[in-house]
This record gives structure tokens, sequence and C-alpha cells, in this order.
């Protein structure tokens, strides 16, 4: 099993980069996160790998990190969810708002990516119960979402992405109410 690989990277071919290891240049296939913070041509790169055996391929896949790729081997031991989809998953969403979806229960979050259907976000949901974002405080039903999560679905509701919602988030004062907080995220999303 190949687990980590350091070289220069040489391509950047979305969804594949080619990593070259002592003159040996490696396909390795990414969710979108990953190419993001992948750094310039050129330069080093490391990326932790999962490879998949096929009859007709040797198939490797990279992640920023070990949580990522742990988060990638969980998804696709889910029925009926390959690789491809996992990826679509780890692009839409990061570990942590996957774990979070999760442990919430939020079939909407996970439709939200491209590909995943209601059927499959439940599926998704159901299996990983408890293998994913088990950690994390489970809301109780019926308590009221925070400010936040009414600030992120709203966002998520106008066409924003996961990340940028979360970006935006970020520049949030603590104590904000939904409808300044939306209008302040608003702001910075449009710079």
């Amino acid at each position: 099993m190949i687990g980590r690989i350091t070289g220069t990277l040489i391509e950047k071919s979305p969804p594949t980069v080619c990593i070259d290891v002592g003159g040996v240049g490696y396909e390795i296939d990414v969710p979108m996160s990953t190419l993001y913070n992948l750094p310039d041509t050129g330069a080093k790169a490391t990326l932790f790998t999962h490879l998949a055996v096929r009859e007709d391929a040797h198939i490797l896949y990279g992640f920023n990190s070990a949580q990522e790729r742990a988060t990638f081997r969980a998804l696709i031991k889910v029925t009926g969810i390959g690789a491809r989809t996992a990826l679509a998953v780890l692009s839409g969403m990061t570990s942590e708002e996957l774990a979070d979806a999760i442990t919430r229960q939020e079939t909407g979050r996970l439709t939200r990516v491209p590909g995943i259907g209601k059927k499959t976000a439940e599926r998704l949901l159901l299996e990983l119960k408890g293998k994913i974002g088990a950690d994390l405080p489970a809301g109780l039903p019926g308590q009221p979402a925070s400010s936040r999560d009414d600030i992120v679905n709203a966002l998520l509701s106008l066409g924003y992405s996961s990340a940028e919602s979360q970006a935006a988030l970020k520049t949030l004062p603590a104590d904000v109410d939904v409808a300044e907080g939306i209008r302040l995220a608003l702001k910075s999303l449009s710079r």
C-alpha cells in the first residue's frame, strides 16, 4: 500500500495531479479542496494517499491530511458510494463539515453536493452515524439551531458553497444576530 507521497508537483489537471518522485511521475486523483491547497507546480508537495486496486487499473487518490483520507475511506465503504462520489463529497465540504452534517443528521447539507440525491444522503447519514463525527456534540431534537447555523443555511440557500459560507462566518463577530450576520456575510462575500 502506498500511504504517502512526497515529491515535486509537476502538473495540475483537475481532478488529477502529477507528482515526480525520484524520476517517476505518479498521477493522483484529488478532491478540489486538496487541489486548492497544493503549492504551485515545481514546488515540493506531500499527499496522504489511498491506493485502489481494480481489475483494470491501480488508482491513487491523494489528500492533504490523514483525517481527509480516513473520511474518504469511510465514504467508499458506504453501499453505492464509489471513489468518484467520495471525491465529490470531499470537494463540496470539508471532513469537519461532513462530520457535523452526520452528527446533526442534516440531509439537506449533503444533497447540495453534486451527485448526491436525497436517498444517497440518507444512506450516508445512516451508515456513517457513529463512525464520523461521533465526537462532536449532537444537537438535541427540537433544540433551536444557533444563529451561526442559521446564517450558514441562509448563505447556502442563496447559492454560496459550504466553503464560502464557512469563510464568511469566520469574519463575523461572535455575538452577531442572524439578520445582521447575513448582511455582514454577504458584504464580505461580495468583495
